[in-house]
């Protein structure tokens, strides 16, 4: 910083400014989510405590021998160092020397599941095995000085079985994602490769569809899925599938909901590609689907990771269309957790609903964090014209 022209220095003012918004913005979102988290490990008397060092340090939910003791703090922050720096830098670097660049997507899926697999053993069996074994021995050292109890999160995830709600959620994005990214890469495509004002007026009938209120496509799409059985009997026969109430359903609204914005962001992405890269596949040899496959896909990777990270956004955080268009079976996590708020219940039915809550953003930090370097790389591409 130091070395920096005068004329590229932040003014103090600036600096001070921006961490006022930083701090502010921290205040407002990111504090409650740790709150939530902290609550979450705790007895319900100390999860709604009054007291904030009663809920950070947990003494009555200590006082049942539920705890982290200072060898559990180290090894753990040391074990979570060590997978975000493996998720960073070792498992990129192994997907691109594993996976062939037309088929990256594929080596990503894989790399991600083994890698999650690998952690999830890590943490809930070998770590706590181990350290069951040495915190006995060691004294002072293995003492809990932190209440925490997974209690909460066995109820929800076994006993209530919220791993169906997680399935149905799985089902559910995979689906308007997978739509979403085929439809809207070849959309795109088609449109930043064509040169008439029919283009321009497609993508603003998009748009404005997709401004529409998300009831208005709920309430158009209803009558279709309630009698979809019969609409389907001359084709299926008596295999007819009545769709009202599945996750199918969902996945056809949350896709016209999504496709206007999906196209119009990746036809942002496939204009800041050179029309010469498609000439020069074309002279290779390649057909045209072949060249948007071979050469334009591996370019427009980041793009495509950044538009699929707002559309599983979109299918994931999704409340209106799924608690109107599912039954209980096959309910997503987010109106299931909001009846969990909803309904009459006592306070371990609270920290359970929070702890539910907690669940669910667990995902959202995954992805971010695995493909950090493709969205930054896709955002950027998508902001400058070249």
């Amino acid at each position: 910083m130091e070395n920096l022209p005068r004329a590229l220095r932040q003014p103090f003012f600036l600096k001070v400014t921006t961490g006022i918004f930083l701090g502010f913005w921290c205040l407002l979102a990111v504090f409650p989510i740790f709150w939530i988290a902290v609550m979450s490990f705790k007895v319900p008397v100390e999860a709604f405590s009054s007291n904030p060092l009663a809920v950070i340090f947990g003494p009555q939910t200590r006082a049942t021998g539920k705890g982290l003791s200072l060898l559990d703090l180290i090894a753990g922050i040391a074990m979570l160092v060590l997978a975000v720096r493996m998720a960073m830098h070792w498992l990129p670097n192994a997907v691109r020397r594993h996976a062939p660049a037309s088929q990256a997507w594929l080596g990503w899926i894989f790399g991600v599941v083994l890698f999650g697999a690998g952690v999830a053993v890590v943490f809930l069996e070998w770590l706590p095995g181990l350290l069951g074994v040495l915190n006995p021995a060691l004294g002072p050292l293995g003492v809990p000085l932190i209440g925490l109890t997974p209690e909460h999160y066995i109820a929800v995830w076994v006993e209530n079985e919220f791993y169906r709600n997680f399935i149905n959620s799985l089902i559910v994005t995979t689906g308007v994602v997978t739509i979403s990214l085929s439809v809207g890469t070849l959309a795109g495509y088609g449109l930043a490769r064509s040169h008439t004002s029919l283009a321009f007026w497609i993508l603003i009938i998009a748009l404005i569809f997709r401004a529409l209120p998300h009831s208005v496509l709920v309430a158009g799409y209803l009558p279709v899925f309630i009698h979809s059985a019969e609409i389907l009997r001359p084709f299926l026969g008596d295999a007819a599938p009545t769709l009202y109430g599945q996750p199918w359903a969902v996945i056809a609204v949350l896709v016209s909901i999504n496709q206007p914005f999906t196209i119009w962001m990746l036809r942002s992405f496939f204009q800041n590609i050179p029309s010469e890269l498609d000439e020069a596949a074309r002279v290779d040899g390649c057909n045209h689907f072949q060249a948007f496959r071979l050469v334009i896909i591996p370019v427009m990777w980041p793009g495509v990771i950044t538009t699929g990270l707002f559309s599983f956004l979109l299918a994931y955080n999704d409340f209106l269309v799924t608690s109107l268009l599912l039954d209980a079976q096959n309910q997503t996590m987010v109106p299931a957790i909001s009846g969990y708020f909803n309904r009459e219940t006592t306070t371990t039915d609270q920290v359970e609903a929070v702890a539910a809550a907690v669940s669910i953003t667990a995902p959202l930090f995954v992805l971010v964090l695995f493909f950090q370097k493709q969205i930054i790389s896709g955002l950027v591409q998508g902001a400058v014209k070249g």
